[in-house]
Parts: C-alpha cells; sequence; structure tokens
C-alpha cells in the first residue's frame, strides 16, 4: 500500500534519514518499523513567520516494494527518417531534436559555437585576455546561454507543455533526480556541461546530426503557388541543408538573424525588454535576511540552501524587477563581440561562493526610445547595442566591468571605494548613474530603495552594482502564426528566446518541443 502525505519538516528533519522517518511516522500514525520506503515528491523552503520550514508532499510505502521511476525517453532509430534543420542547439533547439526523435524525425542541429569542452576553453582563454570570440562565448555555443548561466529549471510558463517532461530528460541525462521535487530547481553550471554533452550522444546514436562552427547567414527559398516556402538554410561556408523544415531556435543574442530578416523585408516586431545592472551582496547578508535568523535559529543555517530573492515595483510606469538571481554565485562577462561591455550571472550546483548576485531591470518599450523609431522593428536592438558599447567605451574599449557601491549609486555619488566583487574579470571604479540612460538610472535608483524596505538589509553599502545587465531576453519578435510558422515563409518555425517566445531554459525547451509537434503534424 503507498499513500500520499502532506507535512511540514524542519531542515534538520528533512535533511536526516532517520528524523524525516520518525516525523512521517508521527504525522501519519504509521509505525517507522512499517514504512518500507519514504519518498518526496514536492518540496518548498518557508521561512516567512519567523520559523523556517520545508513543506513538502511525501510518498509512503508500506508492505509494498519502491520502484524508482524510469526517466528514460522512448526515442526511434531515426537514420533513414524525414530530416528537419534546427538552427542552434540551445534549450529550445536540443528539446525539440529530443522530441523529433520520439516522433520519428531526424533532427539536424546546425550551431555558431563549439561543444561544451571546447566552449569552455574559450570561456577560460577570455578571462585570461578580455578577447571575445564572437562565435565561442558565455552566450553561443552547444547549450546555448543557459549553459553557462546557472541552470535553473523553473517557470511560469505551464500552460505551454509539460514541465515535468523537461525535468524527466535533465534527470534521464545526469541531472540529480532532486530537481523533479524543488520549487524552484537548479541544476548549476558545472552539472549542465556534462548533461548537454549526453544529449547530443543520445541524438547522434538514433541518427541526428550536429554542425558545429556553422554559422547560418540564408534560407534557401521556394516559390510556388503565390507561397515562400524554406526549404533549408545555407551556412557561411557555402554548405547546404535541407529538410522537410527548419526551426530557428537561435538565442536572444544572435543579431545576425534579425539583420538577415530586416534587409529581406520580412516581417519582424519590435519586443519589450529590460535593461539593468548586476546587484552583489555577501551571501551571509542574503540568508540572514530571507531566512529571518536569530539566536534561536541559527542553528538551522547548516541545513538550509543559500538564501534567493525576487523582488518587483513599479516607477513612472516602468517594472523594476529582480531577474536571473544568483546565490551562491559568479558574475560573468557575457558580451558576443569585441565592442560591448555586458554582464550576466551563474552559479555552479552548490552555490557556494561567498556573493549572491541578480539582475535586476527596468523595461523599456519603443515609446521609452522615441529616437530609435526610424530603426523600425529593430529600434530596441539599436538601442540596447548602443547602451552596451557606451559603457564598453566608458572603461577604456574592454570587458572589465564598472562598479560601485549600491548606496553611492542610488544617491548619484562617486564611490570613493568599492567592494570585494565575484566577477570574472577586471572591474573598475566608475558612475554607473552618468553611464546609463536617464530614465534607466531613475528607475534603478527608486527601485532598489523600494527593495530595501521590502526586504530589509537591502539597500547597503556592502553592496555593489556592476553593468550592464542587458540581455535579459530579446528586443526582437519573430512573428509567427497558429501553425507556429513564419507567416511569409512557410514551413519556418521561429521558436524560443531568439523568437521572442520564452524567457529560460525551460521555458524555450517547451517551445522547442511545440515546434517539432507541430511539424509532425
Amino acid at each position: 500500500m503507498k499513500q500520499q502525505l502532506a507535512i511540514d519538516l524542519t531542515p534538520q528533519e528533512y535533511c536526516t534519514p532517520a528524523q524525516l522517518r520518525q516525523a512521517v511516522s508521527r504525522k501519519s500514525g504509521i509505525p517507522a518499523d512499517d514504512l518500507f520506503h519514504v519518498e518526496v515528491l514536492r518540496r518548498s523552503l518557508d521561512s516567512r513567520h519567523g520559523r523556517i520550514l520545508y513543506h513538502a508532499t511525501v510518498e509512503l510505502y508500506c508492505g509494498e516494494e519502491y520502484v524508482a521511476p524510469d526517466y528514460r525517453g522512448h526515442y526511434q532509430d531515426c537514420h533513414n527518417k524525414p530530416a528537419v534543420i534546427i538552427v542552434g542547439a540551445g534549450p529550445a533547439g536540443l528539446f525539440a531534436a529530443l522530441r523529433a526523435l520520439e516522433l520519428g524525425l531526424r533532427p539536424i542541429l546546425l550551431e555558431r559555437g563549439k561543444t561544451v569542452d571546447e566552449r569552455r576553453l574559450d570561456i577560460a582563454q577570455l578571462a585570461r585576455t578580455q578577447v571575445v570570440n564572437p562565435n565561442s562565448n558565455w552566450c553561443f555555443g552547444e547549450g546555448g546561454a543557459g549553459t553557462y548561466s546557472d541552470g535553473k529549471l523553473y517557470t511560469r510558463s505551464t500552460k505551454r507543455g509539460n514541465v515535468e517532461d523537461i525535468m524527466h530528460r535533465f534527470i534521464e541525462h545526469g541531472a540529480d533526480p532532486s530537481i523533479a521535487i524543488d520549487a524552484h530547481a537548479h541544476i548549476g553550471t558545472d552539472k549542465l556541461s556534462g548533461i548537454i554533452a549526453n544529449m547530443r550522444q543520445t541524438i547522434l546514436n538514433h541518427g541526428g546530426q550536429y554542425h558545429f562552427s556553422t554559422q547560418v547567414c540564408q534560407l534557401i527559398l521556394q516559390h510556388s503557388a503565390g507561397e515562400t516556402v524554406v526549404q533549408g538554410v545555407r551556412d557561411t561556408h557555402g554548405n547546404e541543408y535541407l529538410g522537410k523544415a527548419v526551426i530557428l531556435a537561435t538565442g536572444h543574442s544572435a543579431r545576425d538573424i534579425y539583420s538577415l530578416f530586416d534587409r529581406n523585408g520580412w516581417l519582424l516586431e519590435a519586443k519589450p525588454f529590460a535593461l539593468g545592472i548586476r546587484v552583489e551582496h555577501p551571501q551571509r547578508l542574503i540568508n540572514e535576511i530571507q531566512y529571518h535568523i536569530t539566536p534561536k535559529n541559527r542553528s538551522q543555517l547548516s541545513y538550509l540552501p543559500p538564501a534567493a530573492y525576487s523582488l518587483t515595483t513599479q516607477v513612472e510606469g516602468h517594472g523594476v524587477f529582480s531577474f536571473c538571481m544568483c546565490p551562491g554565485g559568479v558574475i560573468v562577462p557575457a558580451a558576443t563581440d569585441g565592442q560591448q561591455q555586458v554582464v550576466n550571472g551563474m552559479s555552479n550546483s552548490h552555490r557556494n561562493s561567498p556573493f549572491a548576485n541578480s539582475g535586476i531591470a527596468v523595461t523599456v518599450s519603443p515609446q521609452d526610445v522615441p529616437q530609435y523609431a526610424g530603426k523600425g522593428a529593430l529600434a530596441l536592438l539599436h538601442f540596447q547595442q548602443d547602451v552596451e558599447r557606451r559603457i564598453f567605451e566608458a572603461v577604456g574599449g574592454s570587458i572589465t566591468a564598472p562598479i560601485q557601491r549600491l548606496t553611492d549609486f542610488c544617491q548619484g555619488r562617486p564611490s570613493q571605494s568599492n567592494n570585494k566583487s565575484n566577477y570574472l574579470g577586471a572591474t573598475l571604479n566608475a558612475p554607473l548613474y552618468e553611464l546609463l540612460p536617464p530614465f534607466i538610472v531613475r528607475g534603478l535608483q527608486q527601485g532598489l530603495q523600494d527593495f530595501g524596505r521590502k526586504m530589509r538589509g537591502f539597500y547597503t553599502d556592502q553592496a555593489s552594482v556592476l553593468a550592464v545587465e542587458s540581455r535579459t531576453s530579446s528586443p526582437v519578435r519573430i512573428p509567427r502564426d497558429a501553425t507556429l510558422q513564419h507567416p511569409q515563409l512557410r514551413h519556418l518555425y521561429p521558436c524560443g528566446e531568439g523568437a521572442g517566445y520564452a524567457g529560460g531554459i525551460v521555458s524555450s525547451a517547451l517551445d522547442g518541443i511545440r515546434a517539432i509537434e507541430s511539424i509532425a503534424i
């Protein structure tokens, strides 16, 4: 017999198997010796009311053997099946490819960057030389931007598909099974790269193909019966790849794709996005704030993960919000060419850095930048580029990150000194309130102070701000119709973050699955 039970547990009870069994026994009334197995199905951590508790749902096995879940996918041998071209091997492209194998389609993945292992070497080189490889960096390469920015696996897009299936595919390829039960699951950059390589092997074993260092520059079109049909793509070396459809999953930083559409007059839309800074605090401080640490509960800290936060407010009609919060993380240089300064955050699986960081961003719409109206659908893209270039030039033409104390930034005064930072590169003391657009500065200054009122201790001179956090999402949308095809280009399926339909690993993966399922109909 098995049954489910909702139970509240102290961190010590949750993390200690013997204590977990005793707590479940007390709650259920079943003697501990009769519990063959206790399986946690869901868990979330709650410290809102001065007592730190895990709210958990557990499944109890009494007189019945526990059988571990089988997370394996049901893949077909697709060596001789119809081909689908997938441009981009980020989450949207990878999960489209895995689903293609289940549906009997042969995925051919084209990735402008390198494999995760080769990409790791280029990222290490970037830290040493401060020189960006435009095709292999924190954003471009196997696994996409998500591989080297934390591996957070939560989304609000549950209506778009089966989130549980996404978790199962990650577990199948090496992720800790705990991601299936966490309210805010996280893999970690150190683990995610190996998982992505395992996914590649599954795709190859079942007939899929990979082509790395392959940058698509043209669509191969056929004009017939009043329609323009995409038959395949051509890369910068002149190689052609043909298939029954093309999935465009190039990510939010593939600006060359937007330029390709713009040059050819294919439909594009300006899409609101957000721009701001990275804020960095001591992780110890965030823990004490979020867990409401007192002498009575301080002993629980050793059983708790590094604390996170999520904050939002409104300033002058703009949303101001925390984004991609990385407990125990580092800040990374995320530029994709040699004329930009961009920062992002990541953390490894143990989240054991002494710092916490988060993007704090202000929403931007075309109405906020009327001076770019002449750029049409690319208006916000040009605005984004100009801000990144201005920061780059302000620090002397490098990926050095401008930094100052949070309180000085909010008060509009220079910092006389700076806190230590975990940025993976050099930093330079700079007046960020003079370098960012005025409406962004006002939103950030007022928003950060409001966050300090909502989360006592957040507004402090122990915190630093670094710039610029500009790749929160795509500033361009590639439109599609109810069949998920581009309205003018049949058999072309724009999807994921780069097309403007997702924001993060899980929602991008779900969108890639939707695209391949539309093709298979």
